[in-house]
């Protein structure tokens, strides 16, 4: 009984003013097509990036800031910067037809901010593999200014069967 009564608050909780604000900067939910295998998690948080170069250990993609990731003062969230981080540094060692990497461990140094609308470079290069170990580090600069925003390590495994 006292868990329903838990439950039935939370349906009838009324939104703060803050909260509905946060609420409508969130843009309408992406539309996966049929035959997509996206989540709606990477559609929310890697909608808008753009690939601008691939080559054997290296992805550089541009990014602008939407609104959806930043916080309440209007600046991109440190948990938005940990998915990039987490996102670009797997494409960099990902082998198409093979499946992805999971992510070891993640150190990332969160070095400035950036805003709404700021047009972001994101960088990963590939620094070693051993085994089904990769290595990789990502970096986040502000393209208008070269400021760099953020530096992450990316350590991944991945166990692939041998091609023999």
């Amino acid at each position: 009984m006292k868990a329903e009564k838990g439950v039935e608050s939370v349906l009838q909780h009324q939104l703060s003013q803050q909260e509905s604000e946060a609420l409508s900067r969130l843009q309408s939910l992406p539309s996966i097509s049929p035959g997509d295998s996206s989540t709606f998690y990477e559609h929310f948080i890697l909608r808008g990036i753009r690939v601008d170069r691939v080559q054997p250990g290296l992805v550089s993609c541009s990014f602008k800031v939407p609104p959806r990731l930043t916080d309440e003062s209007g600046k991109l969230c440190n948990c938005a910067i940990a998915n990039l981080v987490d996102e670009v540094g797997g494409a960099v060692v990902h082998v198409e037809g093979l499946p992805m990497n999971v992510s070891v461990d993640m150190s990332i140094s969160f070095l400035s901010t950036a805003r709404v609308d700021d047009e972001l470079e994101i960088t990963s290069k590939l620094l070693g593999r051993k085994g089904g170990y990769s290595g990789t580090i990502v970096l986040l600069k502000n393209k208008a200014t070269g400021e760099l925003i953020a530096e992450g390590r990316h350590s991944l495994f991945g166990r692939h069967n041998s091609k023999m």
